[in-house]
């Protein structure tokens, strides 16, 4: 599966801020995106709550890039557990969400970050459910939520719509996809 083009319009951004952290790949599933930025030359923290996706993650990279190994660790971690904050004290100098809603971690995101880093952040809204799944609202951002959500940052892109996803991560059949996505940069202090 193919890295999202969103990381893509970032890549150049992640380069700069990366001197000082690495990037946290926030329940990176497949680690596509992540993977991508490693070929990139970009230090990454995978991060998700299935061992069996880190495992495919570490396989991917142990075939394909045995040169980047030390760019890479691993943080296998439920972000979902009651009063359990996993950001708390954790710097990184940008956190890229892909396809994954949890409300609660909004603000320990922000936290994470460091000043002048980045969030990359691309998941589904309400009007998905007319495409396919998630059909949960739990899932999906409301209409403004995620500009709303980093009004306070600068931000870079930001983009509300529907997708020709054909060669998305979570095909439909109908090949439309309704989705959100923003590239924000964390005020200096």
């Amino acid at each position: 599966m193919s890295h999202s083009p969103l990381v893509e319009k970032a890549v150049e951004l992640l380069h700069q801020a990366t001197r000082q952290a690495p990037v946290l790949d926030l329940a990176c599933g497949s680690g596509r995106n992540g993977l991508y930025l490693v070929n990139q030359n970009i230090p990454v923290v995978f991060a998700d709550i299935k061992e069996s996706a880190l495992e495919q993650v570490e396989n991917a990279i142990t075939r394909h890039h045995c040169e980047e190994k030390s760019m890479v660790n691993f943080w296998q971690i439920d972000f979902e557990q009651d009063n359990l904050k996993p950001l708390a004290d954790k710097s990184f100098s940008a956190v890229i969400v892909f396809r994954y809603l949890h409300r609660p971690l909004f603000e320990q995101i922000k936290q994470a970050v460091i000043s002048g880093g980045y969030v990359v952040y691309e998941t589904f809204t309400v009007d998905q459910p007319q495409f396919g799944r998630p059909k949960n609202p739990d899932f999906l951002l409301k209409h403004g939520e995620l500009a709303e959500l980093f009004a306070d940052w600068h931000i870079i892109y930001s983009f509300e719509g529907v997708i020709d996803a054909k060669n998305a991560e979570v095909n439909n059949g109908s090949g439309k996809q309704a989705i959100a996505q923003i590239i924000a940069r964390k005020p200096l202090l």
